[in-house]
């Protein structure tokens, strides 16, 4: 639909499908993807749907969210409680607040550490989980637990909304985290089923994971680990004196729950990494037009797209645990001189050992990796080309960072290709994976080393290749699913899309139990029995009729199997980025 439907608040969507009856409940997905077919006009802070020739639906956002079912207005003889306003509240983007500095997950979804180890004071008696927040983490695990059993093609509208009425409960039970993590799966879950080409299954299955374990290990945690799995709602802004901040890339921001914008990183003259972020409900045209816009910090004039490539003074700074900087009225900025990638202070990013850039992201630090790499080639894989490239003897395969035909990641990443022998200083964001994986960001120019390329926002032309260079080369590689824990994580993988009933199918995945112990991974063999057995699982009344299901079980079964694999596979990251 164009234009993009702002972001609904959850409650909003739990409100207006829970008011339908049985019937219209019924008919709700057909009257989502009716409504998405129909056409829409902006104006202003308000869209409105023609549902047919002579009605239309308005939907009201000031501030770009819809924070309340009025907001939502129908001119139909049923309203208010026809099914358009339910279909609309349930086609538009979640909003869950606005995305992180990097990105990533709201600020609901950050971890909250309140001391330095975590744990409570010598003698204390450690905090436990109140009666409430027990009762909003059942509640939202067995939604969560419903929407798994359903899979991709049966969670539809109104198991969405069940799950997003829990995840409302949750955060005003004071459980931001598993609040933010139930967003993230109806949001996967919508992508998957709309065929959005953004859509990742291991988003879908890591959505699933996250918010099954916050609701699982909530109710019997103390202490510190259970201020972790609260989470916070919001990034604590701690004073940082002055600070001499160097450009480093610009990348921009487009997430499936509305939001766009751009986030330029910087480093100081430590080597500490500290972000500028405008980010705010949009699309694509959002998303590519925020990198000409001037950072919101202080008086400067500067652009993302400058500041990439510049400096900037800071008085007054105040800096995010997650080192998003701060733009209070005391802040203070004006713009400094910046450094090419090979000079101090920025050269020390490249410095790190790469083993050692990988173990920190995988411990929970930034997750982006300095390289210094001769491209070599391409791969051909299942979800398309990869750019191969050489760093000190290890094969890394590069990957375009957002598949957005508005973003410019792809055709810069085919030029790219087409320069084997360059060699480039690079900034990537790790994938974890058996093999070694990242998605490529920032590259030097691959004609002119004192230029540097923001990938999603520059679009680089035959031109600026190399004059001379070596015929592109498509390289034969070991595909990545060679390893024997590949059988675990497809099982993993099929019961997140196919939901239980694909897994209790007679005879599904007969031999690879056997197979994974032959190898000696006799845990994920017993696992994978165990996830079978729960979604096979099904008792009989004293009449021979099958009773319901037990959701609750076949979530345990695959959450065990679903942190084992990631657990794995992490060993197997590290590993690789170390050989």
């Amino acid at each position: 639909m164009s234009p993009e439907l702002p972001p609904v608040a959850p409650s909003v969507t739990a409100e207006l499908v829970g008011a339908l009856s049985p019937r219209l409940r019924k008919r709700l997905d057909a009257g989502v993807a009716k409504l998405a077919a129909r056409p829409a006009v902006r104006d202003g802070d308000t869209v409105r749907i023609a549902v047919d020739d002579g009605t239309d639906l308005e939907i009201h956002a000031p501030g770009g969210v819809v924070t309340g079912t009025d907001a939502i207005r129908c001119g139909c003889l049923l309203a208010p409680d026809c099914l358009h306003r339910a279909a609309a509240a349930s086609a538009a983007p979640v909003a869950d607040g606005t995305p992180t500095a990097d990105g990533a997950p709201a600020p609901d979804a950050v971890e909250e550490t309140a001391s330095p180890d975590g744990d409570a004071p010598e003698g204390a008696t450690p905090e436990t989980a109140t009666a409430e927040q027990r009762t909003a983490a059942r509640v939202l695990y067995d939604a969560a637990a419903t929407v798994l059993e359903a899979g991709t093609d049966g969670a539809g509208a109104v198991l969405q909304a069940e799950l997003l009425r829990a995840a409302h409960s949750a955060r005003l039970a004071g459980l931001p985290r598993a609040f933010a993590a139930a967003v993230s799966v109806v949001t996967a879950v919508r992508a998957a089923r709309s065929a959005d080409p953004a859509h990742r299954l291991t988003d879908l299955a890591g959505a699933h994971r996250d918010v099954l374990t916050v609701t699982h290990r909530l109710p019997q945690t103390t202490g510190g680990d259970l201020t972790r799995l609260r989470g916070t709602a919001r990034q604590p802004y701690r004073p940082d004196g002055s600070l001499r901040l160097y450009g480093l890339f610009s990348e921009p921001v487009l997430t499936a729950t509305g939001y766009a914008g751009a986030v330029t990183w910087t480093a100081d003259s430590e080597g500490r990494l500290h972000t500028v972020a405008d980010v705010a409900p949009g699309g694509p045209g959002r998303a590519s037009g925020a990198a000409d816009r001037a950072v919101r910090i202080g008086d400067t004039a500067l652009t993302h797209r400058e500041l990439s490539r510049a400096g900037l003074a800071v008085s007054g700074a105040t800096v995010s645990p997650t080192g998003r900087l701060g733009a209070g009225a005391g802040v203070r900025a004006v713009r400094a001189s910046g450094v090419a990638w090979h000079a101090d202070p920025l050269d020390r990013l490249w410095a790190v050992p790469v083993a050692q850039q990988v173990a920190r992201a995988l411990d929970g630090g930034h997750d982006l990796l300095f390289l210094d790499v001769t491209l070599s080639g391409t791969a051909r894989e299942t979800t398309g080309d990869c750019l191969l490239a050489d760093s000190d003897g290890l094969t890394l395969r590069l990957v375009t960072a957002h598949d957005s035909p508005a973003l410019p990641y792809r055709d810069n990443l085919r030029l790219l290709a087409a320069a084997p022998g360059s060699r480039l200083r690079i900034i990537a964001r790790l994938t974890p994976g058996p093999l070694p994986r990242a998605l490529l960001l920032a590259a030097e120019h691959p004609s002119d080393p004192t230029a540097r390329v923001d990938l999603g926002l520059d679009r680089l032309q035959h031109a600026d290749l190399p004059a001379r260079r070596m015929p592109p080369v498509t390289a034969a590689v070991p595909a990545v699913d060679e390893a024997p824990l590949h059988l675990l994580r497809r099982r993993v993988h099929q019961a997140v899309s196919g939901g239980r009933r694909v897994l209790a199918l007679p005879r599904n995945g007969s031999g690879d139990s056997a197979r994974l112990r032959r190898v000696g991974l006799t845990t994920a063999g017993d696992l994978l029995d165990d996830l079978h057995a729960a979604a096979a699982d099904r008792s009989r009344d004293v009449f021979g009729r099958l009773l319901p299901t037990d959701p609750g079980r076949f979530a345990r079964a695959w959450l065990a199997a679903a942190v084992y694999t990631d657990e794995v596979e992490r060993s197997l990251c590290a590993a690789a980025w170390s050989a």
